[in-house]
């Protein structure tokens, strides 16, 4: 491959990394995400990640010395309430990044930092989620819940049009998701979640400068297995399947239809009743047309509200 053809697959390897509505590091949603949580709380999430990625093309054009290195911390405020006596929460989200990429072979090697995209959410349980205050969730037992949400990204990110590495998308995205959480074994310990979703795009007017990129939806479909040793501590086994989500450039089909396979694990620790440390290690086993990464986070959640001490 020559270096022209080098440099327009470099491009196509940032697009895969912006692909998916979530950063590259955090693919899944959250293991007994749609569990039910007392309402009348407010958390302040503080993250860090890190992802390196070497991602192909497609399964026959493999880009050699191709590497992406993401940096990210995110800030993240969420709000859980009580809407027609069920549980339901609003977030929202900013994220500061520093992205770097190299391909061997040519002289390409940028880096940039800034702001990406900002996400905002609403989600709300529809069965088996009843609304209750911290001091009532103190008895409260555990049931098999069905929630659903709505994600959108904001194209609030730096963008450059004329750039290879951009940390915005200039587009704008809608996931709506629908998840069921269910409590099973002796004092129920374990819990099996499972998550259907698909991403929606926006055009982006201004990809490599004055061109119109469009991507078809991107489905999705997780499964998550967590097993509880505490009230304090538990451990999640997580995976993700994703495809579709073909791309065209000024109506031209780019062939580029993504099969992605994640698996990953997370463990969650409550420090206090205040202070829950999560840590999340993810990797994409299963790549066409996608991006190729290993990725980590650390996380700090701080909760308060009525009925904390």
């Amino acid at each position: 491959m020559d270096v022209t053809g080098k440099r327009s697959a470099f491009v196509f390897i940032v697009l895969a990394v912006l692909c998916d509505a979530r950063p590259l590091y955090a693919q899944f949603t959250d293991p007994r995400y749609y569990g039910n949580s007392p309402v009348g709380v407010n958390q302040i999430e503080l993250d860090y990640a890190y992802a390196r990625a070497n991602a192909s093309i497609d399964t026959s054009l493999i880009v050699a010395g191709a590497k992406l290195s993401l940096n990210q911390g995110t800030v993240r405020y969420t709000r859980y309430f009580d809407i027609f006596h069920r549980t339901a929460w609003a977030q929202a989200l900013v994220p500061i990044a520093g992205l770097y990429g190299s391909l061997s072979g040519t002289n390409i090697d940028r880096s940039v930092v800034g702001a990406g995209d900002s996400g905002y959410e609403f989600a709300m349980l529809m069965w088996g989620g009843p609304a209750l205050e911290v001091a009532q969730f103190a008895s409260y037992k555990p049931s098999t819940s069905v929630g659903a949400s709505i994600t959108v990204t904001a194209p609030t990110g730096l963008y450059h049009g004329n750039k290879a590495l951009n940390l915005g998308s200039d587009r704008w995205s809608f996931k709506p998701e629908i998840g069921i959480s269910h409590p099973f074994g002796p004092k129920q310990k374990w819990v099996a979640d499972g998550y259907a979703n698909v991403s929606f795009f926006t055009d982006n007017t201004s990809y490599e400068g004055a061109e119109i990129l469009r991507q078809q939806a991107l489905p999705g479909l997780e499964g998550h297995v967590s097993y509880g040793f505490s009230s304090n501590l538990w451990i999640a086994f997580d995976t993700r399947y994703s495809f579709r989500g073909d791309t065209y450039v000024n109506g031209v089909d780019q062939r580029n239809g993504q099969q992605n396979l994640v698996l990953g694990s997370e463990m969650n620790v409550a420090l206090s009743a205040r202070n829950t440390l999560v840590l999340v290690f993810a990797k994409n086993l299963v790549h066409q047309n996608g991006p190729a990464y290993t990725g980590f986070s650390v996380k700090y959640v701080y909760s308060w509200g009525k009925g904390y001490k």
